[in-house]
């Protein structure tokens, strides 16, 4: 029987030729090397959460949903080895039996560890890299069923490539993060005007471990979100946490979202409801618990990485088109910062980075407003983030990474027969 694999949006769907659900290393070994013998393609889902058809296939698509948990840690060190299907929010409650956590997360948890690093998931602040940063270690299955462990010390050109890989070195097995020791976060989310924040941008990202910002179109109203560690006991269920997550970025953000996809000329009207609707809030809790958000309402979402310098004219001109295009959209824009990097294809490689996310809620058009703003950050020397919508090609991307080439070269060297590929892996990476 047929199995239709969908991402978490909708937005992709595709239907396999296999579909396997390995639980061991062994078994992610067979699958490759019987690719290999019988000339097919695999890509390797973890949970879905990607809006690009990274993992779409006809072939053979392998889901890391059951290949998870913890293998060793390594307290002195701070350490810890984890199989790649490990969820971030899995992981986060297993490092926390052993008082570690991650340094940095982004505001979603269902991620599995590999998707994660895999497509440059990040979270936000000035002092912190994106995820991937946090990886001092990996197994690798390549394309001829070889498993290679790699570190910055061995296979060191191996491990920099596959820090940021689309999934195209090999299927990663195991994944070893350095860790911090258990810490608390104290969150707080404040109403503010755009430009008082703009204003105070730089002393916002340098006084606070963890700062980001949501705009919203039509309107100057922002949410700020600071995140710094506390010596303050843990709050579990705050009221605030609880009334912004669950009742305003959850059921009245759906209500009027739901609205405004039936009524869409409504869209500057819904905006300032909610600027009106937003609210402040504190709340405090381990960092693993605090990085988090559920996120109930579905939609689509194109983000691009901007050198930080860039940040206030792109956001600028964002804002401006549009008013002066009226594109129907209501969702708030999210701005998040983050420390450059090393890695080949990270998208902060060698810049410090701004990040500006755009959505549109599921249901309704959006190729005309992504189109719109993804042709401001192409102006600005953006760089998509791998898991969000974009329309870039090989072309357009191998321009923008100084080592495109020497991933190229890793590519050949441990998938020559391109066991990890698809149409739009060849789009975005060639062939």
């Amino acid at each position: 029987m047929t199995q239709i694999w969908r991402n978490w949006s909708r937005s992709v769907s595709c239907e396999p030729n296999t579909f396997f659900a390995p639980t061991n290393q062994d078994d992610l070994i067979r699958l490759v090397k019987s690719a290999q013998r019988n000339d097919k393609k695999i890509r390797v889902v973890g949970s879905g959460h990607s809006f690009t058809p990274l993992v779409a296939t006809t072939d053979t698509l392998i889901s890391l949903k059951d290949y998870s948990g913890l293998l060793s840690v390594d307290k002195t060190a701070q350490t810890a080895t984890l199989k790649a299907g490990t969820t971030i929010k899995m992981a986060g409650e297993l490092l926390f039996e052993h008082g570690l956590m991650q340094e940095n997360l982004g505001d979603i948890n269902v991620q599995s560890l590999a998707g994660a690093i895999s497509t440059g998931t990040h979270g936000t602040g000035t002092t912190l890299g994106n995820i991937a940063t946090q990886v001092v270690g990996m197994t690798i299955i390549t394309g001829d069923g070889e498993v290679v462990t790699c570190s910055p010390s061995d296979n060191s050109e191996l491990f920099k490539a596959a820090q940021i890989s689309l999934g195209a070195l090999g299927i990663i097995s195991t994944i070893t993060l350095k860790l911090d020791r258990a810490y608390v976060l104290h969150g707080k989310i404040r109403k503010g005007k755009l430009d008082t924040t703009l204003a105070n941008l730089e002393a916002l990202k340098a006084d606070n471990r963890h700062f980001e910002f949501y705009a919203l179109p039509y309107n100057d109203t922002v949410q700020t979100r600071c995140f710094n560690i506390s010596a303050k006991a843990p709050k579990k269920h705050g009221m605030g946490r609880w009334f912004n997550e669950m009742v305003l970025e959850n059921g009245v953000l759906w209500a009027m979202s739901a609205f405004n996809r039936a009524f869409p000329s409504n869209s500057e009207r819904i905006t300032r409801l909610i600027g009106m609707a937003t609210s402040d809030a504190d709340y405090i809790n381990h960092a693993h618990l605090a990085f988090a958000s559920k996120r109930y309402v579905k939609f689509q979402e194109m983000e691009y990485n901007i050198p930080a310098e860039h940040f206030i004219p792109v956001l600028t001109e964002i804002l401006e088109t549009i008013r002066k295009d009226k594109h129907k959209v209501h969702f708030p824009i999210e701005c998040r910062f983050v420390k450059g990097d090393d890695i080949p294809l990270s998208p902060a490689y060698g810049r410090e980075s701004a990040y500006i996310a755009v959505h549109m809620f599921a249901g309704m058009p959006y190729h005309a407003y992504f189109e719109a703003i993804e042709a401001i950050f192409a102006r600005y020397d953006g760089r998509p983030h791998w898991g969000k919508m974009h329309t870039r090609t090989a072309k357009d991307l191998s321009p923008l990474y100084e080592r495109w080439g020497f991933f190229q070269a890793m590519r050949d060297k441990t998938d020559p027969s391109r066991i990890f590929t698809t149409p739009y892996i060849g789009q975005v990476l060639g062939g």
